[in-house]
């Protein structure tokens, strides 16, 4: 069976070697572990490995296009993120790569922290140099003058991190970087409580809100998450033409929640489909995204009101192309359209006996199932083997990184415990605060 490539919406190359390292932390605590308060230090080589990590089960999950929001920070190497673009040009992925950018401390962007943390701390993490927004702007100019995704297959997307992380001046910046080069961009919004009470005590509103306010909100603009929604915000989401890019698999591993995704889809929103990074889930099977988007939400409203797997495929296929902007070229099989295309065996035991290849592809297809998969008319996977990368070798030099590098993973994840104790008081604190009662349920209990 032949289909449209799979689009992966969203993931975090530079999580790779933390994989498997944390579990039953929510967001706001576990995300410290894997920005590190010093930089972990890594060879271009190793950032190259890091990236082949998520590249690698991309690919074999039957992904032909994955949209990388790789951090930097503290300090931007260019001979690093020339080997994250240089690791997707090898395996034959299509690929857009946003460098994480914000412009303030990573640890102001949640609420009281000059009340919970001790002044030592405050002094010692505000005098962090970071790179100014001019410097940051400046860099990610040139990655789109050189690699924009209207002549290259491995091409850079703006990616400004989130509200709370960005000066209002900055995130206007990024947006007319964005609208004059014509990019797409992608910024994490709502993906919990939290972030919805952050909103109120920072702008006065919810963080969507603001952004509609300063005039951010434009079509080939992905809000990450979207899980922490009322009525209003998705009228909003719909009249401004953004997508929400929904993550299923890591918004269970981090308790986030469960996104609205019928009332979305019945606004008119665009929804896409992605895994996330491989620190909060364990990977980029998308397999295991479109099993769960549908599932997952059948646990919301009347049977009549549940997404299926047929809207689950088009949120993985020609929803991912439209928060692209590039809804008539990707997503789907047709004549005129980019050769991004995805064979499946049905002489498998998922699709034996076959009634309906969508509905078993989604529900119990697996990445055994994949064949073939074919970016821009190119095969790069056939018969369960990647065409252009030796895969085994590959997997070694990761395997042998990782042993030299998890001494610095380990020292660094001590270090933030420092920090944890107020992280977690805050986050108590933030839980208290009421938030719009029409709000979208996201979890059992808030």
């Amino acid at each position: 069976m032949i289909a449209a490539g799979l689009i992966n919406g969203h993931h975090h190359s530079h999580e790779g070697f933390y994989k498997g390292r944390k579990d039953n932390l929510p967001l706001e605590l576990w995300m410290n572990y894997v920005r590190p308060l010093k930089p972990i230090e890594l060879t271009p080589r190793d950032v190259y490995l890091r990236t082949m990590i998520g590249a690698i089960e991309a690919v074999r999950s039957g992904t032909t296009t994955l949209c990388d929001d790789t951090n930097q920070s503290p300090r931007i190497r260019p001979d690093h993120v020339e080997q994250v673009f240089q690791a997707y040009e090898d395996i034959g992925i299509r690929a857009n790569v946003g460098i994480t950018l914000f412009d303030k401390p990573f640890f102001r962007a949640v609420p009281f922290v000059d009340e919970e943390f001790p002044k030592e701390l405050l002094a010692e993490f505000d005098g962090t140099r970071m790179y100014s927004g001019a410097e940051l702007l400046d860099f990610v100019r040139g990655l789109a003058r050189d690699r924009h995704p209207s002549t290259n297959r491995v091409a850079y997307m703006a990616a400004p991190s989130a509200p709370q992380r960005c000066t209002q001046e900055f995130l206007l910046d990024v947006r007319r970087m964005a609208d004059d080069f014509d990019l797409p961009l992608m910024i994490h919004v709502q993906e919990t409580r939290m972030q919805v009470v952050t909103g109120h005590l920072f702008y006065g509103s919810t963080m969507i809100e603001y952004l509609h306010r300063i005039g951010f909100m434009k079509p080939k603009t992905a809000f990450i998450h979207g899980i922490w929604l009322n009525p209003r915000e998705i009228d909003l989401l719909a009249s401004t033409g953004v997508s929400i890019q929904h993550n299923p698999p890591s918004n269970l591993k981090v308790g986030s929640g469960l996104a609205p995704v019928r009332a979305l889809l019945k606004a008119g929103v665009n929804v896409s489909l992605g895994t996330d990074g491989c620190g909060s889930i364990e990977g980029t099977d998308m397999q295991n995204a479109l099993y769960l988007s549908a599932l997952l939400q059948k646990l919301r409203g009347d049977h009549t009101d549940w997404v299926g797997a047929e809207e689950a495929f088009h949120a993985a296929t020609m929803g991912g192309a439209r928060a692209l902007g590039r809804g008539q070229e990707l997503g789907a099989v047709e004549a005129g359209r980019v050769a991004d295309i995805v064979g499946y065996r049905l002489d498998r035991i998922p699709f034996t006996p076959l009634n309906n290849a969508v509905n078993q592809l989604v529900y119990a297809a697996s990445r055994a199932e994949v064949d073939l998969v074919m970016v821009d008319g190119e095969v790069i996977e056939r018969d369960g083997k990647l065409t252009r990368i030796d895969e085994a070798a590959i997997i070694e030099e990761i395997r042998e990184a990782h042993s030299r590098i998890e001494p610095q993973l380990s020292a660094s994840e001590a270090d933030v415990e420092r920090i944890s104790p107020h992280y977690e008081r805050i986050y108590r604190r933030c839980q208290c605060m009421n938030i719009a009662a029409d709000t979208y349920p996201a979890r059992l209990s808030h």
